[in-house]
């Protein structure tokens, strides 16, 4: 799916950058392929406009902030948050035509990072309950870019099957590749997937699982927000251990993605250090991400593959493909192809 053709989609929430990269000065992002600045208002609150000056046409991210406003670096005109020029330094004495303006996007800070929609949101930002939740803690993990598609990535996230293969240098048993099956909860705008999935736990995982046994169990209780958000929510049957794992797959453009990740844990360090929960995530992801870049980004929806309808461990990633089209259709939009997969 050529998700830049998708209207839609345009109508939904995305974490783009830890908020803290906001700390010295403008950055770009591409969401979606709409070109934006963002910056940290005087406010401290985030801001999104357009990446385009309407005077010359320059990056305004390659300007600077002054009072919260930023200000562009090819003749220094200044724009607030809502993308109107207040400032022409070529013409002091003279009222800012209100035709001078860039447009502005839903953008707020939460969980830490830049959120922004570039149309009206048809649904708030996720509520994630352990965020600020007594017990636990928020340990920033990975922000990457990756090239593949969200869809891809969230199909994988809940694809118990590929553990034996792809991760069997860590976690995975290669000598059971049969998946755990899934029993799944939908609602309106995604679905939680339990099941409960035996692990190798080797000795670099025992922090992590509060085991020392040479293999657990982990309890899934994973979430799909409808369409780029997963809750990978990981309680460790026999310790109680709770590693919960949000992701956003926010599309930059059709083949590509930047990769939000962040960690709930109920312990503190002197349980389990953030270095070691970084350091044991950091190999699994880095394997999806191989994987996933050695496969066709813009494969269709097709929720009929006959190759998969007879494998339970399948049944999420069609669900996720079926309310997607449901999505599409409802908006009146359709599914759109790459041209070598038309």
């Amino acid at each position: 799916m050529l998700v830049t053709k998708q209207k839609i989609l345009r109508r939904f929430w995305y974490a783009l950058m830890p908020m803290s990269v906001l700390e010295d000065g403008p950055r770009p992002f591409t969401l979606l392929g709409e070109p934006l600045v963002l910056w940290k208002g005087a406010d401290g609150q985030p801001v999104a406009l357009e990446d385009r000056c309407c005077h010359r046409t320059a990056k305004l991210s390659k300007g600077s902030i002054e009072d919260g406003r930023i200000v562009c670096a090819y003749h220094g005109w200044t724009f607030d948050a809502s993308g109107a020029c207040v400032r022409i330094p070529q013409a002091p004495d003279k009222p800012v035509p209100k035709a001078c303006r860039v447009r502005a996007y839903a953008c707020q800070e939460k969980y830490g990072y830049v959120w922004v929609a570039l149309d009206d949101p048809l649904q708030p930002i996720p509520d994630f309950p352990e965020d600020g939740a007594p017990g636990y803690r928020r340990i920033f993990q990975f922000y990457q870019t990756w090239k593949t598609s969200p869809l891809r990535f969230m199909e994988n996230a809940f694809d118990s099957a590929h553990f034996s293969y792809v991760h069997r240098a860590n976690f995975g048993i290669y000598e059971q590749p049969r998946p755990s099956i899934y029993e799944i909860k939908e609602d309106a705008w995604g679905f939680e997937a339990h099941t409960v999935v035996p692990v190798k736990n080797p000795p670099a995982g025992h922090r992590v699982s509060g085991s020392t046994q040479p293999f657990i169990e982990r309890h899934l209780y994973n979430r799909w927000y409808m369409p780029s958000v997963r809750r990978f929510g990981c309680i460790y049957a026999d310790t109680g251990k709770h590693h919960i794992i949000y992701n956003c797959a926010t599309p930059i453009d059709d083949s590509t993605i930047a990769l939000a990740q962040w960690l709930y844990r109920n312990d503190d360090e002197s349980d389990c250090s953030t270095e070691e929960l970084i350091a044991w995530d950091a190999p699994i992801v880095e394997e999806d991400r191989e994987i996933l870049e050695a496969t066709d980004f813009d494969a269709c929806i097709d929720t009929a593959r006959r190759a998969e309808q007879h494998m339970e461990s399948d049944k999420p990633g069609l669900l996720m493909r079926r309310m997607m089209l449901e999505l599409l259709r409802q908006h009146g939009e359709d599914e759109v192809y790459n041209e070598r997969r038309a």
